[in-house]
């Protein structure tokens, strides 16, 4: 089924742009010039992923993005930024975009990177209902991971995760007990080069330890290793 990209931002030159290389790779392509427009797009046609501008007319992409998260819409997004300002990025990230890219920037380097977001979110559409056959699951303490569902379980409760979110509790519960540095999830979970933005990788441990910890302050399963990185046990005692 052929996917369908939102691209919101308020230069009619890089609308075109993009419209037309996202059309030429075999997207479907809806546009939009402000936040207002954009929001109310991704609300009424869900599309597969969001192509968005941090600044934009009515409302910025920050609170376009901190909206549709609030209702609960964990449609990849894709952040673009005129500034190379590392706020702007880590702010985006923190309210749930997926990604950024900063301008001016290849078209197609967009199509690949909308490609490889795309790759790593579609497990998320796969349905429960088709797969009859005993699913892996990883089981750590109160946290239970299906990865091919892209499902994720905490005490019972399903944990509302992006796709980033998904993906580095993924990594960190299969290499349970080890060290990580920041570059090491970096480079795995993102893969490429962030240009020694760690920050984003604290950025993303603090949201999942907002919905796995029952303590945020004293975490028991991801435990920060001060001048190295992170690393998910078991919790003492499970």
């Amino acid at each position: 089924m052929e996917k369908s990209i939102l691209v919101v931002d308020d230069e009619q030159s890089i609308l075109t742009l993009l419209d037309y290389n996202l059309q030429q790779a075999g997207f479907k392509v809806i546009t939009a010039m402000d936040g207002e427009e954009g929001f109310q797009l991704a609300m009424s046609h869900s599309p597969d992923l969001i192509v968005l501008d941090l600044m934009l007319p009515k409302i910025d992409g920050i609170e376009v993005c901190k909206k549709l998260r609030q209702q609960k819409v964990f449609t990849p997004i894709l952040m673009l930024t005129a500034k190379d300002d590392e706020f702007d990025k880590v702010l985006g990230l923190e309210l749930g975009a997926d990604d950024y890219m900063t301008k001016p920037f290849s078209p197609r380097e967009v199509v690949a990177r909308v490609k490889a977001i795309l790759r790593r979110a579609q497990l998320n559409h796969i349905s429960s209902e088709a797969v009859e056959e005993e699913i892996d699951q990883v089981l750590i303490g109160g946290l239970k991971i299906i990865p091919d569902h892209y499902e994720a379980f905490f005490e019972n409760e399903r944990l509302e995760l992006t796709p980033k979110e998904f993906e580095l509790l993924l990594y960190l519960a299969k290499n349970k007990g080890r060290v990580l540095t920041r570059d090491q999830l970096l480079s795995a979970v993102w893969n490429y080069d962030f240009a020694g933005d760690t920050r984003i990788v604290d950025v993303q441990i603090s949201h999942l330890r907002e919905k796995i910890e029952n303590n945020k302050k004293k975490p028991i399963y991801i435990k920060t290793i001060r001048g190295l990185g992170y690393k998910l046990e078991e919790p003492k005692g499970e």
